[in-house]
């Protein structure tokens, strides 16, 4: 496999795992048609930095001493699911204060501070790293459809690539910038378009936040007992 070849691959992988819904891009959306694509855009850094930081501690495993600890996963869920609860109740307020889209420029560093601390306290996110993570760094194959969620089992073996590469970390990374800037400015451009569009945005991400939140709350207590 080709240098080119394996950027692009490490692309598509960085892409795949960034687009699904989830909180993330529930924060990132909110943001975007609520504050403006900058702020949006810090949203998605937020979330891009603590993988970035999963990153370094997985090369200095770090991360691993984690997994041996059975009361960090409940942990984790718990302070990822009343936070998400908290932010859904923000999404909520921002609706009320949102009859169209506005590019009021308030403080962009209120995105990132909700996507950081929400990463870092995701159980899902520390999985990834403990496992898929652990595999980009090591030499040898991984399926990059295989682990994206919900289309994962209908495109198996579809893109099975060299892992161990500088080359694909560095797509991987890339393909998640691209979707940072992309996803808000698309956003952006269609709330422009259409006001309505806006309040549902937020409405969606208020909805979006508080299910997963209640989800990991869920999990929290059945993992717990």
């Amino acid at each position: 496999m080709t240098a080119v070849t394996t950027a692009l691959a490490g692309i598509v992988f960085g892409l795949a795992l960034a687009a699904p819904p989830g909180p993330m891009n529930a924060i990132i959306a909110e943001e975007s048609v609520t504050r403006g694509w900058s702020s949006g855009f810090w949203a998605g850094l937020g979330a891009m930095l603590a993988d970035v930081l999963f990153f370094v501690l997985t090369v200095a495993g770090a991360v691993a001493v984690l997994d041996r600890y059975p009361a960090v996963r409940p942990a984790l869920y718990l302070a990822g699911g009343l936070l998400m609860l908290y932010f859904a109740v923000g999404a909520v307020r921002d609706l009320r204060a949102t009859a169209s889209f506005t590019d009021a420029g308030q403080s962009a560093a209120t995105g990132f501070r909700k996507t950081f601390v929400l990463s870092l306290t995701n159980p899902y996110q520390i999985g990834f790293w403990l496992t898929v993570g652990v595999g980009l760094l090591q030499p040898g194959t991984l399926d990059v459809f295989a682990h994206v969620p919900a289309i994962g089992a209908a495109l198996e073996n579809a893109l099975v690539v060299q892992t161990g590469s500088p080359t694909l970390l560095a797509g991987f990374f890339a393909g998640i910038a691209i979707w940072i800037v992309a996803y808000p400015a698309a956003l952006v451009a269609a709330g422009r378009r259409v006001d309505a569009f806006a309040p549902a945005i937020a409405a969606l991400s208020g909805v979006v936040l508080a299910g997963f939140g209640l989800v990991f709350l869920a999990m929290g207590v059945l993992t717990v007992v």
